[in-house]
């Protein structure tokens, strides 16, 4: 059960080029991440967005084509799936129709205070994936 995609907008910064005159390999992942945590922030509930932090566990991209200053690129991530305190990922990086990136993330969750994993009950999820 995949919850609905969540669309975060990429500005391409003179920053993100490598010398080969294209965006940087390492910046899709930041934007990976950008998405993943916006879209918590949006869905989740305010005690639990300040209760709770993300840790990246993996990523698995597969790049398709360069990006380039002044691009207009957008992240579209799918919180795919919650288990315990992991959270399963897929976002593509588009400009326009064109797929930039593919990526396949796990996050885990963790307690702001205590540094510790946290589960996400259904009170939580619920949120993220809602009943129609």
């Amino acid at each position: 059960m995949s919850a609905k995609p969540f669309a975060f907008p990429i500005q391409v910064l003179p920053s993100d080029i490598d010398f080969m005159g294209h965006v940087n390999n390492a910046r899709y992942l930041s934007w990976v991440q950008d998405a993943v945590l916006a879209h918590w922030r949006k869905l989740a509930p305010a005690e639990e967005v300040a209760s709770k932090a993300w840790v990246a566990l993996k990523h698995e991209i597969t790049y398709r084509k360069p990006a380039f200053l002044e691009d207009d690129v957008i992240a579209q991530t799918v919180l795919e799936s919650v288990r315990g305190a992991r959270a399963f990922y897929s976002t593509v990086i588009r400009r326009g129709e064109e797929v930039l990136a593919e990526v396949q993330s796990s996050w885990c969750c963790i307690d702001a205070e205590t540094l510790r994993p946290a589960r996400l009950g259904e009170e939580v999820t619920r949120f993220f994936f809602p009943r129609d």
